[in-house]
């Protein structure tokens, strides 16, 4: 049966994935193999048990196993393994950019010196450059679990060794008994140093938080966001000022963030006028990609060609990439969409 012709438009969509952890990138297979090297990791090595691991009950039990795989990545060669897959999955799905966030104190943590971790970012990104045609950029990702020290330590990596293709710094991790206050040290500093301030913020809880992301550490765009759909003069605030929320409706959906898919607040926030980029989050462990989030927004909220497009115009616009890569990908955008409606005519 050949696809629907949204399936089809869907598939030969150009895009941009600004929200893409590193770790929770990882494919079953890849997960699997990890495992088997790391028997006593606590993460199970046979397909249908690891897919039962990753049925997750609420937000806590998701960081949980997130931090129970990351520590599975104890080498540079895991990173670049790691990398060539994500890369091999983007390409498929004709994602032509992604920002990639590695949260590099976890990886140290993991026994990854940063020397290493560096020189395996630089080569992972050439290789999906040269094997998949896919461009990569780096947010270094603070986990707010280690408090302001980690987010420092973060920063210092950050500007320290400063891999090609890095863009910004992040903040991950619970938001319950966070203040984003504590971090804004760290994000001056990066900020100072030409890096661009990208939290989270607004995943699991209200609109406190993302204006907290937005007033203290001077958010240019916004990790998820959609606590921001309950406050009228927030949602007016991010539409004025253009910052971006990177919208993951499935991972909200598999952690519980929201009960129902159909509850999501996407259609509210592009009401509103806020920009929204679509994303996957952790697909290896949510079980999505790029694509399937796409269709997603049709199935269930019934989004035309038009606006698929525009979110996809929205990503490419608020990328940190070369302007001379956003104006091709925005250039393709077109080039397919008017081949997708002459194609309906």
């Amino acid at each position: 049966m050949s696809p629907s012709p949204v399936a089809a438009f869907v598939a030969a969509l150009p895009k941009v994935e600004l929200h893409l952890h590193l770790v929770g990138s990882a494919s079953l297979d890849t997960v699997l193999a990890l495992a088997h090297h790391h028997p006593d990791g606590g993460v199970p090595t046979e397909r249908e048990a690891l897919r039962r691991f990753y049925a997750f009950t609420d937000f806590p039990h998701f960081l949980n196993v997130y931090h129970r795989v990351n520590l599975l990545v104890t080498t540079a060669a895991d990173v670049v393994t790691l990398l060539d897959g994500l890369a091999g999955e983007l390409a498929a799905r004709t994602v032509r950019y992604a920002e990639v966030q590695v949260t590099a104190v976890r990886n140290r943590m993991a026994g990854i010196a940063y020397p290493e971790l560096a020189a395996a970012l630089t080569d992972g990104r050439a290789l999906a450059r040269e094997r998949h045609g896919v461009e990569l950029g780096w947010i270094f990702d603070a986990d707010a679990t280690l408090g302001p020290e980690g987010a420092e330590e973060t920063v210092d990596f950050a500007l320290g060794y400063r891999p090609e293709g890095t863009v910004g710094i992040g903040l991950g991790g619970p938001e319950v008994g966070v203040r984003r206050a504590d971090f804004a040290p760290a994000f001056d500093r990066a900020r100072a140093a030409g890096l661009h301030s990208v939290p989270h913020a607004g995943e699991t809880v209200g609109p406190d938080e993302v204006w907290a992301a937005v007033t203290a550490l001077r958010a240019e765009r916004i990790g998820h966001g959609i606590g921001a759909a309950a406050d009228p003069r927030l949602l007016d605030h991010l539409a004025e000022h253009r910052v971006p929320l990177e919208v993951s409706p499935t991972s909200n959906l598999r952690t519980g963030a929201v009960t129902a898919i159909e509850e999501h607040p996407l259609p509210v926030l592009r009401a509103a006028g806020v920009p929204v980029t679509l994303a996957t989050d952790d697909p290896g462990m949510f079980h999505t990609d790029l694509n399937a989030e796409y269709q997603l927004c049709h199935d269930v909220f019934g989004m035309t060609v038009p606006e698929l497009a525009e979110i996809a115009r929205d990503g490419a616009r608020a990328a940190f990439c070369a302007p001379d890569l956003r104006e091709r990908i925005l250039t393709e955008i077109d080039q397919v969409e008017a081949a997708a409606v002459t194609h309906a005519g």
